[in-house]
């Protein structure tokens, strides 16, 4: 359980920050995308329906508006965090496949039955995924395929996710990729397999709750 949990803080969703959410001012380079990878567009449009998934899974869990403020206060930087773990889940996928590493739908079956005689069952599951790691249900086997081939990646390459060698694999698997972000929601740092927040004078910084999709 250590490992998986590891695995869990390095690849899902909430990244534990709270820097200033980011909104675009002057001309967009990216019409439309929030993020190119291998050529394939992830759009703002998907990136802002997963964050709405999020953000109606927090709404459902914590009904009083007070705490529910206090949540989204909490996670300010969902967007941003968001796309990141779209990207590294293409990265991720692409340095298994290059690996020979694949996942079965019956290891992530295995792997949720675990979890959830550990959380108290199915619920009990989403819910510790949704407020930990902000992953909101109908992702969850997702993010578990995602930890599975991480698993299994560190494990071809006789490492674990915390050492260089498994970051070496998703830093060539980024590069193979080219992955190319929307200035206003940071750059890709190709050698970590991260996103970084740009500084350019053309975004300002907000802070209201409603800003959040159009960051």
């Amino acid at each position: 359980m250590h490992r998986r949990r590891r695995t869990a803080l390095v690849l899902a969703a909430a990244i534990a920050s709270a820097a200033p959410l980011l909104t675009a001012c002057g001309n967009d380079a990216h019409p439309g995308a929030a993020a190119v990878v291998g050529g394939q567009r992830i759009t703002v449009a998907q990136l802002e329906s997963r964050v709405n998934e999020v953000r109606q899974a927090q709404r459902a869990a914590v009904p009083d508006e007070t705490q529910y403020q206090q949540v989204v206060s909490s996670t300010s930087s969902l967007t941003r965090d968001t796309l990141h773990n779209m990207v590294l889940d293409q990265v991720l996928h692409r340095a298994a496949r290059d690996a020979g590493v694949t996942v079965t739908r019956k290891e992530i079956q295995q792997m949720r039955a675990d979890l959830e005689r550990q959380t108290g069952g199915s619920k009990g599951l989403e819910t510790a995924w949704l407020q930990k790691y902000g992953i909101a249900p109908g992702h969850l086997d997702d993010n578990l395929r995602l930890q599975l081939e991480a698993q299994k990646l560190a494990a071809k390459l006789g490492t674990d996710t915390s050492q260089p060698a498994f970051w070496q694999a998703l830093s060539k698997a980024s590069g193979e990729l080219h992955v190319d972000l929307n200035p206003r929601y940071g750059s890709w740092d190709v050698q970590k397999s991260s996103r970084v927040d740009a500084k350019t004078p053309w975004v300002r910084e907000v802070t209201g709750a409603g800003d959040e999709l159009t960051a």
